[in-house]
């Protein structure tokens, strides 16, 4: 697959052609995915035309990529799909899904054999497929999934590369989280048996670079290839070497009795990764993890980092903010600078729907603090407020620099505005003694006329055990007062008329999206 894809007429093959060829045109479909968020950047600076295609337009458009046209599709709604693979040379296909309830490996195939139809209609001359390590005997749905995934590819008339991976070592990667939150969160851990399990992990640099690099090679199309890092290491050894980076050596006891779904619901209480993720994750632990990455090692020449290597990567792109995340998620200026605060944040919210447009919505949202307060429950943020006080904290440092105008940096109250963007949206950061880092976040979407939705989402990102206690201290009060604020701000835009709650349960504390069809 090289930048020979570009197509050539009679007359061009008569005569040489002394230009510089046509940069490679490459799809990446899948792209607000972890990886997908990742490779388009690197993808950009090999000087490919890069088109990012997901389900979501404004998930997209907010990672502000220069130069990279943003096309919407879903793999599992066909119609959608040949506009954003029309002169394409090269697609990225990173869709998976990481949601263990339900028939979801169906719905992989079915994804995927709507792809390589849509491919091979729209004259794609290679698909790179990000799939992952199969250990012997594999029974995890979430591994086997992926395999069937690639397979069901190849069924199709596009040739295919197949690039497999294990644990990956990133700012973000699932697997790494884990082992961050697990670290940093707990001194002494009861652990099941995989924790003993081998595999070889691999730096994300170093899985980009072989994604990147295998679009262009013509010998590359067709084949299967596994990607490695060049040691095998158990998750105790990650925990351990990890550990020692950040300055800490959690004491680990293994026990048989854990199964990997109990494991899960463990996993749950210590981590802020989610739980369908965290299971999906675990259900692939059970066997080591073994790779031949000879071939492809022979094909893309690279420094491989070693797993302290890896890690030491992950702390230098904190540093140097470079993690390509929304903010929400792990860059590190919203987790207070400090690396050992949870990448992905714990959550809780409500919502609720007004009878008024966006604008009256805002004008409610923009108004918040000072002396309007907070429209619900606001004995109990007085209350935070007093502890707040009492330890040395800001709590009763009430007021805001205009009644109803808001910039960023800002002072509400005790809050910081380091968000605005009306009528849809306001994110204001937590500025109270707390062990972690906290973000309360506004969001408007008109769903019809004079009809607005407003879902209020507070995010947190513990400091280790006492940032988790912190949370769950905090946690029965969460349904009652997001929603009951979201219902508030509802009434006050529209007075004359009763809001309507959505039936949907407000967020879980510990969930993202159950149905993630992205790229770890």
């Amino acid at each position: 697959m090289t930048n020979h894809y570009a197509k050539a007429t009679a007359a061009d093959k008569a005569a040489p052609d002394v230009r510089a060829p046509d940069p490679l045109r490459v799809a990446v479909v899948g792209a607000s995915g972890y990886i997908g968020t990742n490779l388009v950047p690197k993808l950009v600076a090999r000087g490919y035309r890069v088109r990012a295609t997901a389900r979501s337009r404004e998930v997209l458009e907010a990672r502000r990529w220069a130069g990279v046209e943003i096309a919407v599709a879903d793999v599992l709604k066909p119609e959608t799909l040949a506009e954003s693979l029309q002169d394409i040379d090269v697609a990225y296909y990173l869709v998976h899904s990481l949601d263990t309830a339900g028939d979801f490996a169906a719905l992989e195939r079915q994804g995927a054999d709507n792809f390589a139809a849509a491919a091979a209609d729209a004259g794609v001359r290679g698909i790179v497929y990000l799939g992952g390590l199969i250990p012997d005997n594999a029974d995890s749905q979430h591994l086997v999934s992926r395999q069937l995934t690639g397979d069901t590819l190849r069924k199709g008339r596009v040739p295919v590369t197949e690039i497999r991976a294990g644990i990956i070592v990133g700012p973000g990667s699932y697997a790494f989280e884990v082992i961050r939150d697990l670290v940093n969160n707990l001194p002494v851990m009861v652990t099941p048996r995989w924790v003993k399990v081998k595999s070889p992990p691999i730096a994300l640099e170093n899985l980009l670079e072989y994604l990147v690099r295998v679009a262009e090679l013509d010998e590359a199309a067709g084949q299967i290839y596994d990607a490695a890092g060049p040691e095998m290491l158990s998750y105790e050894e990650l925990m351990l070497q990890y550990g020692e980076h950040v300055g800490k050596r959690p004491f680990i006891i293994s026990v048989p009795v854990l199964t990997p779904k109990l494991s899960s619901y463990w996993l749950r209480a210590v981590t802020s990764v989610p739980t369908s993720i965290a299971r999906a994750l675990i259900a692939g632990l059970k066997l080591d993890i073994k790779a031949d990455d000879r071939a492809l090692r022979k094909l893309v020449p690279q420094h491989l980092l070693t797993y302290r290597e890896a890690v030491a990567a992950v702390f230098e792109a904190e540093r140097q903010n470079a993690v390509a995340a929304r903010w929400t998620e792990g860059v590190l200026m919203f987790r207070d600078y400090n690396p050992n605060y949870g990448y992905y944040a714990k959550r809780a919210g409500g919502n609720a729907v007004a009878n008024a447009s966006p604008d009256a919505v805002w004008a409610q949202v923009a108004a918040i603090g000072g002396d309007n307060r907070y429209y619900y429950a606001n004995f109990l943020w007085t209350l935070r407020e007093l502890i707040d006080w009492a330890i040395g904290g800001q709590g009763l440092n009430r007021g805001r620099r205009h009644p109803s105008e808001l910039r960023v940096g800002d002072t509400i109250d005790s809050w910081r505005v380091i968000g605005v963007d009306p009528p849809r949206r306001l994110t204001l950061g937590f500025g109270m003694k707390a062990p972690g880092a906290g973000v309360l976040e506004f969001d408007i979407q008109p769903e019809g006329t004079q009809r607005t939705r407003i879902t209020v989402t507070a995010y947190w990102h513990p400091a280790g055990v006492w940032g988790l206690m912190y949370w769950y201290a905090f946690a029965p009060s969460h349904a009652l007062v997001f929603n009951g604020m979201a219902r508030a701000i509802a009434e006050h835009a529209a007075p004359a008329a009763e809001p309507t709650l959505d039936a949907t349960p407000s967020p879980d504390a510990n969930e993202n999206n159950t149905h993630s069809r992205s790229s770890e």
